[in-house]
């Protein structure tokens, strides 16, 4: 008597079907929304390079956030873009700087109902568009970045951010943003750290969206070289050890592998960065006819919670909760 073969594709008949056996599941709880707000401004601004992103204003930023926590959307990650540059990047920790200002909004508009996220680092405040105070060289000071890191964090704690995080890649940054929180009387601000930024560049539209691109040189320096898979292990363990909450890889698709990697080697809470270029690209596809933007999103932040991202920051966040209803 022959008996019948397994027939895996029996199971993929239907959606109910598939949906019974699925393994990933995407939510809006599984998405961040970035938000850019700018100093100086009276209405929101188009982000050419990303379509459908703004620059808010204060009062529309508020808007924006009642939509996001309505999508059920649990976080947004706040970015400031100042009117006033300098040399050290100051307006970063004043506490009238415009991230401070726009955490205070968010907090008042909202209470606890969505986590707000502070983007910490220098190079949307500096006149030169690096990441850090500048050696006579040139190059990044590492050590006096870190003093500066540790005033933001408090600036942006005593604001109201519920979790810090320092994008930099300096060394010792989550070591002395976490220094810095404590000894403020802040022990329960979390630490998303970017534990693996790469030197990527798919990061070209979000300049133009911060106003950040360095005026000489660039951040090679500072960010991971995009070969390095194991060395970016090593980062993550590294901030992890100096009291990281959360840890995130960026960019999201050219390094799922390293998503997958520091998933399977740390257990730990893991985001991943879908960014600007990426989304510039699916967008400018989309807008062309050649590719169905509903489904090629939602594939790419499936295949990113697949690869073992806890939460997805994409600005994708907003349409992908509707479409996820």
């Amino acid at each position: 008597m022959a008996f019948p073969q397994s027939r895996p594709r029996r199971m993929r008949r239907t959606a109910a079907l598939r949906s019974l056996i699925r393994e990933t599941e995407l939510y809006p709880r599984h998405l961040v929304a970035p938000v850019f707000v700018k100093e100086g401004i009276d209405e929101p601004v188009p982000i050419e390079s990303m379509p459908g992103q703004l620059q808010q204003t204060l009062e529309s930023l508020r808007k924006e956030a009642r939509e996001i926590a309505a999508r059920a959307i649990p976080a947004v990650l706040v970015f400031g873009v100042p009117s006033r540059k300098d040399a050290e990047g100051s307006e970063a920790w004043s506490p009238e700087g415009i991230s401070q200002l726009a955490l205070r909004e968010l907090r008042d508009e909202l209470g606890g109902d969505l986590v707000l996220i502070a983007d910490l680092c220098l190079d949307e405040y500096t006149d030169h568009g690096h990441c850090g105070v500048l050696a006579l060289d040139g190059s990044v000071d590492n050590d006096r970045t870190l003093e500066r890191y540790a005033r933001i964090a408090v600036a942006q704690a005593e604001a109201g951010a519920d979790m810090i995080a320092p994008s930099g890649m300096m060394d010792g940054q989550v070591a002395a943003v976490r220094w810095a929180l404590d000894d403020a009387g802040f022990p329960d601000t979390r630490i998303l750290a970017y534990a693996a930024k790469f030197a990527s560049t798919f990061y070209g539209p979000f300049r133009d969206a911060a106003e950040c691109a360095p005026r000489f040189g660039d951040r090679t320096g500072y960010q991971l070289d995009p070969p390095n898979a194991e060395e970016a292990v090593r980062e993550v363990r590294a901030d992890i050890e100096e009291g990281a909450d959360m840890v995130m890889v960026k960019p999201a698709l050219p390094y799922l592998d390293v998503i997958r990697h520091v998933k399977d080697r740390t257990g730990f809470p893991l985001a991943a960065y879908n960014v600007s270029g990426e989304y510039a690209m699916l967008r400018a596809a989309a807008a062309n006819g050649w590719i169905d933007e509903r489904r090629a999103t939602l594939e790419i932040l499936t295949g990113i919670r697949r690869a073992g991202a806890d939460l997805v920051i994409t600005y994708s966040a907003k349409d992908a909760a509707n479409w996820l209803a």
